[in-house]
């Protein structure tokens, strides 16, 4: 009878499955573009972040750093100006659509669990205009004729990807919408589901489960045919 107690295990494994949540990771409608510069990412987000280097006051003494905030250098000793305006700026854009199991997902989950990573694209699409004035410069782009010995004035730009890490454990089916899953009195969030909100399994869910109860089926039939086979 050992076999069945195999076949036993077999089936509350697969039943477990089933149910322990979302199964796929989570998918953006479309992708998220900065279009001033042809750069776009398959993830959840994109922020462009632009510096200019420029002079800086450090007690009497000046110096030059990368910012991207403009300072102010009015007050600054002759021959220490910086530009008066960014000719560009930093920008983020958000996906707008995003999607586990085929079923819409809170951006407040975005908002808790993303995380921001440099991304450096492949500059395929950058517009005409643009590569004339900047070059490839690290994981980003630079304006500076040596990027070894850049003048105040000088721009680098960078971008990072926003990225949602795996979901299982950390959110729950509400009404329809994958949304952060609380615990009672603000204890740490865990898989929990709501009786009267949460019963419906995703279709992803439910394959699972249909696909681990043919296997045990199977299972069980070619055993019964082995042990019939021996008599």
């Amino acid at each position: 009878m050992r076999w069945w107690l195999g076949l036993l295990a077999l089936l509350l494994a697969g039943t477990c499955f089933a149910q322990a949540g979302p199964q796929s990771v989570p998918q953006a409608a479309k992708a998220v573009a900065d279009a001033e510069f042809g750069v776009s990412t398959r993830q959840m987000g994109l922020e462009r972040r632009v510096e200019m280097y420029q002079w800086r006051a450090s007690g009497a003494q000046y110096d030059r750093t990368w910012s991207s905030e403009r300072i102010d250098s009015e007050t600054f000793a002759a021959g220490h100006d910086n530009p008066v305006d960014f000719p560009l700026t930093s920008g983020e854009w958000i996906a707008e659509d995003i999607r586990l199991d085929n079923k819409p997902l809170d951006l407040e989950v975005l908002k808790v669990h993303g995380q921001w990573r440099d991304y450096r694209p492949n500059f395929s699409a950058l517009p005409g205009n643009l590569s004339a004035t900047f070059q490839p410069e690290g994981d980003g782009l630079g304006s500076a004729v040596n990027p070894l010995d850049p003048q105040v004035g000088d721009l680098r730009i960078t971008w990072r990807e926003l990225v949602l890490p795996p979901l299982k454990g950390v959110v729950a089916m509400n009404n329809g919408v994958w949304t952060i899953a609380q615990a009672q009195s603000g204890s740490p969030a865990t898989l929990a589901t709501n009786e009267a909100n949460d019963t419906a399994y995703s279709k992803t869910e439910v394959a699972a489960f249909v696909g681990a109860g043919l296997f045990v089926l199977l299972l069980i039939v070619l055993a019964i045919y082995m042990k019939n086979r021996r008599r």
